[in-house]
């Protein structure tokens, strides 16, 4: 039976850290879901860096369907996460039905993968225990909310923690999602 991968994400999801790794899953032959918030088209982002700008810019990028709502997902049903950064981590993770979606994975000990602000989703979890004691990486800005989760961060732009599998940026994708495929398998 074919493996089912779900994506978390929502509107201003940065481009490639959807698409790289939603197509990496196609192309392995399983299945990919991707929830949001609601089902509907979801508008992408690019986040680039300028010179002279201490932070990235961003302009709009690829429109994408969402599969299904948060409400109606059935963790149970899949094999692996992945969530991507980007803008939608921020206001995802008050979403009432996250926390019992991402319960499901970390408590089943399934893969997980988390990528530059996807760290950010992990504060909808009251429940801290998963991520004490553990090393995990981000993008640079979002170290305190590693940090707050009571994980240390690690300033490598990839890090594979048991299931946990977390990288700095879409540049890293190529490594994160050999780790994530690796685990999986």
């Amino acid at each position: 039976m074919s493996k089912k991968i779900l994506f978390l994400t929502g509107d201003a999801a940065e481009v490639l850290e959807i698409y790289y790794p939603y197509y990496r899953i196609l192309e392995e032959g399983y299945e990919a879901v991707i929830a949001a918030p609601s089902k509907k088209v979801l508008h992408t982002v690019v986040h680039d860096f300028v010179d002279g700008w201490e932070t990235y810019t961003e302009k709009p990028a690829h429109q994408l369907q969402a599969h299904v709502a948060f409400e109606n997902v059935d963790p149970a049903e899949f094999d692996g996460l992945i969530i991507p950064g980007g803008r939608a981590p921020e206001y995802i993770r008050t979403n009432e039905h996250l926390p019992r979606i991402l319960l499901h994975f970390l408590e089943s000990d399934k893969p997980v993968g988390a990528i530059c602000h996807a760290a950010q989703v992990f504060a909808a979890l009251k429940d801290k225990r998963f991520f004490e004691g553990r090393t995990m990486t981000a993008y640079t800005a979002c170290k305190l909310d590693v940090e707050q989760l009571g994980a240390r961060y690690a300033p490598d732009t990839l890090h594979v923690d048991g299931k946990l599998v977390t990288g700095h940026a879409w540049p890293d994708l190529p490594g994160f999602m050999r780790e994530f495929l690796k685990l999986l398998r």
